[in-house]
């Protein structure tokens, strides 16, 4: 079938409540927009609400908009679920920025919301939480503008041209913004101590 044509009927079928259909569309882009909003949220939202539960309901919000919406392409599609997702950030910080709410009264779902998995070994996934952290914190420290940028290029694997539409902004701008954002995570991973600096001390001298 001509992708052109099967990518709508992808979108169609999923909206019917075709499984498959519904990963294709959401399943593989889940993971991306999790990490997405997971550095996006903070303050009160992230005291009551997860990046996981966050994701879930941009989906959700998604799947039932899909008959008003036309997608030729995937890209496009995940376009607008990243848009939703960023929008979705902005709603839920004014809701708890209005009205002063306290989020010492906020439910906190992100207490022990994670699954447990199988895996190797419990050091081994010691070390790659350790890991995520450290690049969660890296990413964290970055300007708003050069953290969006480069967590869309880079995580939810989003063209340079997609961003600019996404943002509003040249092509150019949105290269420069992840460029400044990569040279600025090179330089906060050093400073950690997750990259070695350059010509740093631990040389070994010649035998």
């Amino acid at each position: 079938m001509d992708p052109a044509e099967s990518f709508p009927n992808t979108v169609s079928a999923a909206h019917s409540g075709d499984r498959r259909a519904y990963e294709t569309l959401f399943g593989r882009n889940l993971p991306v927009l999790v990490a997405y909003l997971r550095n996006r949220i903070g303050g009160a939202m992230a005291k009551a609400e997860t990046p996981e539960d966050l994701a879930q309901s941009v989906c959700r919000e998604v799947l039932i908009d899909l008959p008003e919406l036309e997608f030729g392409r995937e890209d496009q599609f995940r376009a607008y679920l990243f848009l939703q997702a960023r929008r979705k950030v902005l709603d839920r910080a004014r809701y708890y920025q209005v009205g002063g709410r306290d989020p010492g009264k906020q439910v906190d779902l992100g207490a022990g919301a994670e699954p447990a998995a199988s895996a190797p070994s419990p050091s081994r996934v010691a070390a790659g939480k350790e890991e995520l952290l450290l690049a969660e914190q890296a990413i964290g420290e970055l300007p708003e503008n050069q953290r969006e940028a480069v967590l869309l290029s880079r995580v939810a694997g989003m063209s340079y041209a997609e961003i600019a539409e996404l943002k509003g902004q040249s092509e150019s701008a949105i290269r420069g913004l992840v460029a400044r954002a990569l040279s600025r995570l090179s330089g906060i991973a050093t400073r950690a101590g997750i990259l070695p600096p350059a010509d740093g001390p631990d040389r070994r001298p010649p035998a």
